[in-house]
């Protein structure tokens, strides 16, 4: 068990269980875009381990670059995404795989497809490390999924509680 702040977390997917998924990923979009370029836009600050980590092990011709938004505010979604830094990438006829910690609502990658429809891309996919289906309301499932969660509030490897514990290398899940 872990304190972050007034919480307390226990170990819920251990590093050594996240390395072997971010692997099984990075395999699995290698054989799906052999032979292809691809765009991956990574979704900061939370996925910056998983996005790391992932593109270790893609061998294909590819670029990366970040994008941030913001929907939550504490351990609560706010409903509402904000856009902090844009995208700067030309997309346009360019395969995209959209790189994310975690997707519950769904409002965030909603948010970041429109924004990218916009460009004409050739394809837009999403790869999440994280995935709460009984959380989800948007209309864009992930592509890509490492682990279905259930609803529950987790911390660590990129993921935060108020700024906090995105260092920790395994992912924890609240105490209740």
């Amino acid at each position: 068990m872990i304190q972050v702040l007034d919480k307390t977390f226990e170990v819920f997917i251990t590093r050594e269980e996240i390395q072997d998924e971010v692997s099984s990923l990075a395999k699995q979009i290698n054989v799906d875009f052999q032979n292809e370029e691809v765009v991956f836009i990574a979704v900061l600050n939370g996925s910056f381990m998983f996005a790391s980590d992932i593109m270790k092990s893609i061998d294909l011709d590819c670029e990366i670059s970040f994008i941030k938004m913001s929907s939550y505010q504490g351990t609560e979604s706010t409903g509402r995404v904000d856009e902090l830094i844009g995208l700067n990438n030309n997309l346009k006829d360019k395969n995209v795989i959209i790189l994310e910690d975690i997707i519950d609502t769904g409002i965030t990658i909603d948010k970041i497809i429109s924004l990218m429809d916009e460009q004409a891309p050739k394809s837009v996919k999403i790869c999440s490390l994280l995935y709460k289906p009984d959380a989800f309301q948007g209309v864009h499932r992930p592509d890509y999924v490492g682990f279905s969660i259930p609803n529950a509030f987790v911390v660590g490897y990129g993921l935060d509680y108020n700024e906090k514990g995105r260092n920790l290398d395994a992912i924890y899940k609240i105490k209740n």
